[in-house]
């Protein structure tokens, strides 16, 4: 084997070990997506606790990455197709901690919704709006992992159907409050949760964004539309 050939398989196994990483972190972010909205439905506090200690493991698994990926850019000087491939990773990584956080964030507001009375069947319309984006990661997971642009593109496109189920939750939180001042309590908390789940769909896309750039060298288009309306309206 020529020094060349050495180098080169070195580095494929460095971009096996840190994508094996990426996997690991993507699954522990699915999980944590999944057991938050399940916490936030059953009213279960220890479910959410669960939730909140496993955040760490994600964050050192950024922490890992990150210096994994590092660690290659240094050691190797990758160019082109193989210094995308890396500095994907690592957008990567990041938008994976974000989800991480806002499932971390989710369970955090378990408790304080188990004390309150629940509103309407708020629960399960945020467990199935979690569960769309928990989709979406696996899809765009896989995309990354298969190289499969088209995937990816359809997971970007499906961001507008979690944009149109928190306008729908919105509406219905106002609805709820100006009904009865009794709900304003549980329907801010409510809100920030469906706000958090949206803002999970938009990191998703981003991580099926990178895949349509690391296979095709153009970025996914910038000024996507957004179906969220929200921002023009007072809560």
């Amino acid at each position: 084997m020529s020094s060349n050939q050495h180098i080169a398989s070195v580095f494929d196994r460095d971009l096996e070990t840190i994508q094996a990483q990426i996997m690991k972190m993507g699954g522990l972010v699915e999980e944590a997506i999944l057991e938050a909205a399940i916490s936030l439905e059953t009213r279960d506090e220890e479910r959410a606790e669960a939730v909140r200690k496993a955040d760490k493991k994600i964050d050192a698994l950024e922490e890992t990455i990150n210096e994994e990926a590092a660690r290659v850019i240094a050691l190797r000087a990758p160019i082109a197709v193989d210094l995308r491939l890396i500095l994907s990773v690592i957008k990567i990584s990041a938008n994976l901690e974000r989800i991480g956080d806002y499932a971390k964030n989710m369970a955090k507001r378990t408790g304080v919704l188990a004390s309150l009375a629940p509103v309407s069947d708020s629960g399960g319309a945020l467990r199935r709006m979690a569960r769309e984006v928990e989709r979406m990661l696996k899809d765009a997971l896989d995309a990354y992992v298969n190289r499969d642009a088209e995937l990816a593109q359809d997971v970007i496109d499906r961001d507008m159907e979690v944009d149109q189920m928190y306008n729908a939750l919105f509406r219905e939180f106002l609805t709820f409050m100006m009904e009865d001042p009794r709900n304003i309590t549980a329907c801010m908390h409510l809100h920030f949760i469906a706000k958090n789940i949206e803002r999970m769909g938009d990191h998703v896309t981003s991580i099926a964004e990178q895949t349509v750039y690391l296979v095709t060298g153009v970025h996914a288009d910038e000024n996507r539309s957004k179906a969220d309306t929200t921002s023009v309206q007072v809560l």
